[in-house]
This record gives C-alpha cells, sequence and structure tokens, in this order.
C-alpha cells in the first residue's frame, strides 16, 4: 500500500449541482483534512466560524469571500489561510470549484 496520496486533477473530483453546494472529503489524516466544495452561481455558506484553522482554495470560479469584517473577489488562483475562530462565508458569483484543508492540532 502506498503511503501518499494523489488525485491528477481536483476539479474533476466533483460536478457543481444546479442551483446546490456539494462537499466532499478527499483525504484525511491526522494532520489535514482536504474538503472540495462545488457550488452553483448564487449559492452560499453563510457566515460562520471554525475551532480549527483552515486554508481555503479557489480551484475553479468566482466568488465573494467575508473573512472578518471584510470582503474580498476570489478568482481562480485564490489562496486563503484563516486562524481557528475567524467569522467567513463564501458566496459563489459563477459556477466555482474550491478546496477547503482543515489543519487539526497534532497534539
Amino acid at each position: 500500500m502506498a503511503d501518499y496520496a494523489i488525485l491528477p486533477d481536483l476539479r474533476r473530483e466533483v460536478e457543481v449541482p444546479p442551483e446546490g453546494i456539494l462537499s466532499r472529503t478527499v483525504f484525511e489524516s491526522d494532520r489535514v483534512r482536504a474538503v472540495l466544495f462545488a457550488f452553483d452561481a448564487g449559492q452560499e455558506l453563510s457566515g460562520h466560524t471554525a475551532a480549527l484553522p483552515a486554508v481555503i482554495e479557489i480551484l475553479d470560479g468566482e466568488a465573494e469571500i467575508l473573512l472578518g469584517g471584510d470582503r474580498h473577489l476570489a478568482t481562480t488562483g485564490t489562496w486563503v489561510h484563516m486562524p481557528a475562530g475567524l467569522r467567513h462565508a463564501v458566496r459563489a458569483t459563477s459556477p466555482l470549484t474550491m478546496l477547503l484543508l482543515l489543519l487539526p492540532d497534532p497534539e
């Protein structure tokens, strides 16, 4: 058994659902959990916080991301690090695919 994981094209691991949001965990270990999200345009994850630090990478499409009180336009290639407890939200302004990495404390 290999001691690595490879997904040749993350964008092909999920399809954008019509008028919805899809999430799929593609990898999990004691050091990271990788979750792919696919949003149709206009769909959103409303404001919330997370108990863990996290990273968002926009793989395809555009979104408005709320980080604390700041709004940002995120496009293909945008990378965001969020500390635990930061209030955030994501609203797709076009069909959107993004990767979320949750970073548990290894202790």
